[in-house]
């Protein structure tokens, strides 16, 4: 192979060599190497490497074009840029209150010899923790509108990793993870034999999802996704079982293409954590850095926020979204629920605003109250709902007055069976009813076949119109919560009024399907949360028994671990998934519900291995109290956590929320005990998980009333 230009990036910060024999060599810090070659045939190519360990061999990169032409080789070098960034910046919410971007740039001049005016850059940055990479077409003659048939970017991987992995799918992101060596990826069985996937569409039978989280033989840890995807198409990855080659899937639309741009215009960033800890995936926030700032300038009225809702009673089968006086309806799983059970009646709504009112809850999520659900999903067709039309029994007026009183925001749903155009028609006059009655805050649905037809959920044109509604209801300072969207790419540190998304499979699964296995929570982290934060409704008490049809079926946790999971799954929009009536049994593990925190300003992967274990803690905005979380899978464990992340010399009050010693995920998950004891940087905890357990803590500063307790022995 001829290198016509190499960029090496390594550990230490050595001095930029200049050119020599048009290879250029410049550095960064920490493990990561990163190699770009133009192979002998004027493809180009680039590797990394951890250390000297190979991440992703030699792989290619480019795209074909409209009319199968090729944009990924007889290129030629004509010159390179470097930078480098060290900066420090504030996001709205999230996970801490400061992030470190630091990284070096090249960017790389490209032109194809037989084709002078046929230009291509390719930008590389490198990061402590990983690499991105993104192409950008520039200006150029003969070629401003430019139709990509493919993207023919690779990750060579180095061994058949073991990877964590779901089909990938056009349409949705709800399947169960499937944990494999890379060459027994097949995820057709998986699609023919889920029936609880509302929406299946997996052509490529090897085909998985991002972000891709792989461990290699040697220690390694490999996660492989994408940042600010904008005006572009999901990327998927073919999987070579034979090879290790990963090649890039991009959604296609209706005739085959995958994405329409006008030069110039710049690709998502394709990106690669790797790392020698699990911890460090977990931490990692290249993705976020990738992204553009914050489009909001004032973003004050953008506020994380806990919430109850009218939710979980239709999904368990004992409601129903839809009202109706002359016909029995379906519940989440199929079943009938004779007519006069609708849930969003104004006598019950009230309920659960006097629940959240009285529990120092801020707001309340309903469903099902817009008139249009009678006929709603798997049609495939538009003007189904009407956004701003209340049905019969539900009172807004009423409502509105009745949870002003209480100081509780009331939480808008929208939901489009798929009908993305209908709801961009509505969107204007849906947002000013919202304005109109108080509604700070809505969770958008997608479920079902996309209107316009022949476009797919992860396609470019949802994703512009994902883009599209979070700008529209930032201008009527509206904060979102999606659900059934594209997989996120760190948007919300450019859009955050983007609170949330769902894109994955749920704690809603437990209620009308066989549920998510004991080990799904130790993965999705990993996974699914890499991009952004997740939705995932935690919070559920009454494991088993809550089903009438199905008795024998219950949530796979145990109820201390639908606790840590308000810590685990981080999300700034949590809601207590359960009913009312299920946290008053309950009230003493309810109590840290009341506490935990939904704004961070410091975060410790204290612990953590892909379908194993996770602990973390964090410490809540603008206090001293920190909040810690652990899980674990479907085997028992015992965990010691040291608490030095506390203020040295300083005393707290921990609040232990554990599995009960005979507690156990299928036999006995709601079994838990709670205890309390004086700690401070020099504590170390042992928690004892249960069988799909997990213990959640709450540590806060001594009080007066707390010098009676033990020291924790």
């Amino acid at each position: 192979m001829k290198r016509i230009c190499a960029f090496l990036l390594c550990l230490a910060a050595l001095p930029i060599v200049k050119a020599q024999n048009n290879k250029v060599t410049t550095a960064s810090m920490n493990e990561i190497k990163f190699e770009f070659t133009l192979d002998s045939g004027g493809s180009p190519v680039y590797s990394v490497y951890y250390g000297e360990k190979p991440v992703i061999k030699p792989s290619p990169m480019g795209f074909t074009l409209s009319n199968d032409s090729a944009f990924d080789k007889h290129f030629e070098l004509t010159g390179t840029d470097r930078s480098s960034v060290d900066e420090t910046w504030k996001p709205v919410w999230g996970e801490v209150s400061s992030i470190r971007n630091h990284y070096e740039q090249v960017t790389v001049h490209l032109k194809q010899k037989d084709n002078p005016h046929r230009l291509l850059n390719i930008i590389f940055r490198v990061f402590d923790d990983g690499v991105g990479f993104r192409y950008e077409f520039p200006r150029q003659p003969g070629l401003k509108y430019i139709v990509v048939s493919n993207e023919l970017t690779g990750f060579n991987l180095a061994g058949d990793h073991k990877t964590f992995w779901i089909p990938g799918d056009y349409d949705t992101n709800e399947y169960s993870y499937t944990t494999s060596k890379i060459s027994e990826v097949d995820n057709q069985q998986i699609v023919n034999s889920s029936t609880d996937i509302a929406v299946r569409l997996a052509p490529d039978r090897y085909a998985v999802q991002t972000p891709l989280m792989m461990k290699t033989a040697d220690g390694l840890y490999i996660n492989i996704h994408e940042a600010a995807l904008i005006n572009f198409p999901a990327m998927q990855l073919h999987v070579d079982r034979a090879t290790y080659k990963l090649t890039a899937n991009l959604v296609p639309d209706a005739v085959g293409n995958t994405a329409y741009v006008h030069a110039p215009f710049k690709t998502p960033w394709r990106t690669i954590i790797v790392s020698d800890k699990a911890t460090d995936i977990l931490a990692s926030k290249m993705i976020l850095n990738l992204n553009d700032p914050s489009k909001i300038d004032d973003p004050s009225w953008i506020k994380p926020m806990k919430f109850v809702g009218v939710w979980w009673e239709m999904q368990i089968g004992k409601g129903t979204w839809s009202y109706s006086n002359d016909a029995d309806s379906l519940s989440a799983d199929g079943n009938l629920i004779p007519n006069g059970t609708h849930a969003a009646n104004t006598a019950n709504v009230k309920r659960y605003i006097d629940f959240a009112a009285n529990n120092g809850i801020p707001g309340v999520l309903v469903e099902g109250w817009n008139t249009g659900w009678e006929d709603w999903f798997g049609n495939w067709k538009e003007n189904v709902f009407s956004f701003v039309t209340p049905y019969p029994d539900f009172d807004i007026n009423e409502i509105t007055r009745y949870a002003a009183s209480k100081s509780v925001k009331m939480i808008m749903h929208n939901e489009t069976s798929g009908s993305a155009t209908d709801y961009e028609r509505q969107i204007d006059t849906a947002y000013r009813f919202m304005n109109k009655y108080g509604y700070t805050s809505v969770k958008t649905g997608y479920v079902g076949k996309i209107i316009p037809r022949g476009e797919h959920h992860d396609g470019q044109w949802m994703i512009n119109h994902y883009i599209r509604v979070a700008q529209k209801a930032a201008s009527y300072h509206i904060m979102i919560d999606v659900h059934e969207p594209v997989r996120p790419t760190g948007l919300q540190r450019t859009y955050p009024n983007w609170l949330a998304s769902e894109a994955g499979r749920g704690n809603e699964y437990n209620g009308f399907s066989n549920g998510n296995k004991p080990g799904h929570e130790t993965i999705m982290p990993f996974t699914r949360l890499m991009g952004g934060p997740m939705d995932y409704t935690p919070g559920i008490f009454k494991i088993k028994g809550y089903s009438n049809d199905v008795p024998d079926r219950q949530v796979h946790t145990t109820l201390a671990k639908q606790l840590a999971l308000y810590i685990t799954m981080y999300s700034p929009l949590q809601m207590a998934a359960d009913m009312p009536d299920n946290y008053v049994k309950h009230m003493d593990a309810f109590q840290f519900i009341k506490d935990v925190a939904v704004d961070w300003d410091d975060t410790k992967i204290l612990e953590a291995e892909p379908g194993d274990y996770i602990t973390i803690a964090r410490k809540a905005k603008g206090t001293s109290d920190w909040f810690m979380g652990a899980i674990t899978n479907e085997n028992s464990r015992n965990s010691n956590v040291s608490l030095d992340f506390l203020d040295k010399g300083k005393k707290y009050v921990a609040t232990i929320y554990a599995d009960a010693d005979n507690a156990d995920w299928k036999e006995n998950p709601e079994a838990y005990k709670i205890t309390k004891y004086l700690v401070d940087a020099g504590t170390k905890l042992k928690l004892k998980l249960a069988n799909g357990g997990g213990a959640a803590i709450s540590i806060k500063p001594i009080t007066g009333v707390d010098k009676g307790l033990k020291n924790y022995k």
